[in-house]
């Protein structure tokens, strides 16, 4: 990826990509993977607000709506925790990285990845999305 690009935040998710094994197999609970998404409603408003091209790629989104998602993931994950459920939050590759980057600032224990980082073999069990 070196030669492509020097953004910090594509190699990391290039090299993410390469340890799917490792990754899936490390969130691997009881022979599945627990996993949350994005509604479609979050999912657009997120790649609607990505700006730039290339490596001069940012989140350009609404402080009311980034208050509004954490709301969300925090009320999701809330009651997750209530039922014993530690679910990983999975999203589309282009969003991981602006997803985590929020997510890491109020609940820095919760795994985001991407679907890219999913080893194929590896089973999912999903436990719900982020409305």
């Amino acid at each position: 990826a070196c030669p492509i690009t020097s953004s910090l935040t594509q190699i990391s998710e290039h090299v993410r990509t390469r340890l799917a094994r490792q990754i899936s197999a490390q969130h691997n609970f009881e022979g599945s993977i627990p996993v949350v998404t994005l509604s479609p409603e979050w999912d657009e408003i997120f790649s609607e607000s990505i700006i730039g091209q290339g490596d001069d790629r940012h989140l350009a989104m609404a402080p009311s709506q980034i208050q509004a998602f954490i709301a969300s993931v925090r009320e999701s994950f809330d009651q997750f925790a209530e039922r014993g459920e530690l679910p990983c939050l999975l999203i589309s590759p282009p969003l991981r990285p602006f997803v985590r980057s929020i997510i890491e600032r109020f609940r820095p224990a919760t795994v985001v990845l991407s679907q890219n980082e999913i080893h194929p073999r590896a089973r999912l069990r999903s436990l719900g999305s982020i409305t």
